[in-house]
């Protein structure tokens, strides 16, 4: 008797989740590793291609007084938030960090979008030949990846 009810509190437990753990990390794994291929690829983008960079950015009606710095500064930020990605124990506060990050891209799009129609992006690579509304749907695929991540690594067992 106590060895069935012992395996009844155990199919309980599991059946609360109705994903495993492993499919959990590696969900969290492939959104992860997105964010790293992302950040990575469009600094590396803007950081080549520097000079149209900070044309780019300097044309933009927001950011124009800003874009000295904002062409190292966005960079820099995405290596670093790549590497707290990448890090086993900083993962979780990096996909924090990319969610917000990506919820600040996407606002100044939404800021783009009603300021003006032709501000060229500064995104860097592939992504800068999205258009803006293209951009803003892209944008919103990463804000629900991160959250979904972020609510995965949260669930307590």
């Amino acid at each position: 008797m106590t060895k069935i009810l012992k395996m009844e509190t155990t199919m309980n437990k599991q059946s609360k989740s109705w994903l495993s753990d492993k499919i959990k990390r590696i969900i969290v794994d492939i959104i992860t590793y997105l964010y790293v291929l992302l950040f990575l690829y469009t600094a590396a983008s803007k950081l080549m291609d520097y000079e149209n960079s900070e044309l780019q950015m300097s044309k933009s009606p927001i950011i124009t007084e800003f874009a000295y710095i904002l062409v190292w500064l966005v960079p820099t930020i995405e290596i670093i938030i790549s590497l707290l990605l990448i890090w086993t124990k900083t993962n979780f506060i990096g996909l924090y960090v990319s969610f917000m990050l990506m919820i600040i891209f996407t606002a100044y799009i939404i800021a783009i979008l009603n300021l003006s129609s032709h501000i060229p992006c500064s995104c860097g690579g592939v992504i800068s030949a999205l258009n803006w509304n293209e951009h803003l749907i892209f944008n919103i695929i990463f804000i629900i990846l991160a959250f979904i991540a972020i609510s995965l690594k949260s669930i307590k067992h």
